[in-house]
């Protein structure tokens, strides 16, 4: 298995989660297929995995550890198009890694959930917005949440890879998943606990595979 600075740092603050080192390194690498192919990722879970959809979307598209300026390139496209307003686009946008948390957009949330079936709403999202190609991570305590399963199944008819972050129990989710990150913790606070540093990690080594960290 390759060696990972960032990974390794992961697991020597936390080593407990040595169990999950090869799962963590191949979930790392299908988002990282993903992106380079001008893929996206999608994002769901329920109460403190949805804060916890929304926090990696905030790590993914704006810089975490890096700047992330952009290209000379680009900044020119801005500056071409106004040369004001182009030159502070060009000194403020940051570079993206795209990722959507599917617990928002509210007007189409409670639409669905009023007109359809309330649970296959992270799963209409992931019709609508997945494409082949694309990354679904599933985050779920328990392994199976409902909503979070027909997500899943819905993202594998599309042809796109799922990832799933559970606790130690096997699960409806650890069995969908292409791959599922089960930390080993079986009380869901606790579970919770460790996946903030498992997904600091996923983005701090995309980050730095896509911009480099400075």
């Amino acid at each position: 298995m390759k060696q990972y600075t960032i990974l390794n740092d992961l697991l020597s603050r936390y080593p407990l989660l040595k169990v999950c080192e090869e799962r963590i390194e191949k979930s790392f690498l299908l988002l990282k297929q993903s992106y380079t192919d001008g893929g996206k990722l999608l994002i769901c879970g329920n109460g403190g995995s949805a804060a916890d959809a929304e926090h990696i979307v905030g790590e993914l598209m704006k810089g975490f550890k890096s700047l992330r300026l952009l290209d000379e390139a680009s900044q020119q496209k801005l500056k071409d198009i106004d040369k004001e307003e182009g030159s502070l686009l060009a000194e403020n946008l940051q570079g993206a890694l795209p990722a959507i948390a599917l617990d928002g957009h509210p007007a189409l949330t409670t639409a669905y959930i009023n007109d359809c079936n309330p649970l296959l709403c992270f799963a209409q999202q992931v019709n609508g917005y997945g494409r082949e190609g694309d990354v679904l991570i599933g985050i779920s305590t328990s392994g199976n949440s409902q909503n979070v399963i027909y997500a899943a199944v819905t993202a594998k008819a599309k042809g796109m890879k799922v990832v799933g972050l559970t606790g130690a129990k096997d699960s409806k989710l650890s069995k969908l998943a292409d791959v599922c990150i089960q930390v080993p913790e079986t009380e869901t606070y606790k579970i919770q606990e460790l996946h903030l540093p498992v997904y600091h990690c996923l983005c701090l080594m995309l980050e730095e595979e896509f911009f480099g960290i400075k």
